[in-house]
C-alpha cells in the first residue's frame, strides 16, 4: 500500500518537506489550510508516505453504512455534533484511553473561508497535556510541510500567533478560501 500511495504523490507532483516526529506517541496534528475535499486523501496518502498512523474525526453520520466501516477501518473515531457538550474535554479523554492517539484536526473547522481559526485543537492539547504538530496542505507548492512540535503554554493569543505564522503564504486548493 505505501509504495501505491508512494506513486499517486509523486505522480500528483507532490512531495513532503521536513520530518515527521514516528517516536511521539501522542499530538494534535493540525493540517491547513482545510479549503476542499481533496485534503481527505491527500492526507491519507501523506500518512500512509510517513507509515504513521494518525486519527481523525468525522461527524457520526459519516460513520452509518455504507462507508462507516471505511471511516473506521482509516482511523476515524464518530463525533456527535450536538450542542451543550464539551467537546473538549471528550477527545481529550481520548488520549488518556488510547496508548497511541495522533488527532489530525483543522484549525479552521470548515472548509469555507475563515478570518479566524476555532481553538478546540488547542484547548485539546493543552487538556490533554500534548503538543501540537503543524502540517501544511500547500496545494500552491505541492507540498505537505511539517513543522516543529509546539508546546502549548496557555497564552492562547501568542501561540495562534505562533502557529499561524507556520502558515502564512500557504495556498490551498481552493485558493479563495485559504
Amino acid at each position: 500500500m505505501k509504495f501505491i500511495a508512494k506513486t499517486i504523490y509523486r505522480l500528483l507532483g507532490w512531495k513532503i518537506v521536513g520530518r515527521f516526529p514516528k517516536e511521539v506517541q501522542k499530538m494534535v496534528v493540525i493540517a491547513a489550510p482545510h479549503t476542499s475535499w481533496h485534503d481527505f486523501y491527500m492526507g491519507l496518502l501523506f500518512r500512509s508516505i510517513i507509515d504513521v498512523k494518525v486519527n481523525f474525526l468525522g461527524k457520526k453520520e459519516l460513520f452509518r453504512p455504507p462507508f462507516g466501516w471505511y471511516f473506521k477501518k482509516v482511523g476515524g473515531t464518530p463525533l456527535d455534533r450536538t450542542p451543550g457538550q464539551n467537546k473538549v474535554t471528550y477527545i481529550a479523554s481520548l488520549f488518556k484511553e488510547r496508548e497511541t492517539f495522533r488527532l489530525a484536526l483543522s484549525p479552521e473547522g470548515t472548509r469555507k473561508k475563515v478570518t479566524e481559526w476555532k481553538t478546540g485543537f488547542y484547548f485539546i492539547a493543552l487538556e490533554a497535556g500534548v503538543p501540537i504538530l503543524p502540517v501544511t496542505m500547500d496545494f500552491g507548492q505541492k507540498q505537505h510541510h511539517i513543522g516543529d512540535l509546539f508546546y502549548p503554554t496557555g497564552n492562547l493569543e501568542a501561540d495562534l500567533k505562533t502557529l499561524r505564522q507556520f502558515f502564512d503564504g500557504v495556498v490551498g486548493k481552493v485558493p479563495e478560501n485559504s
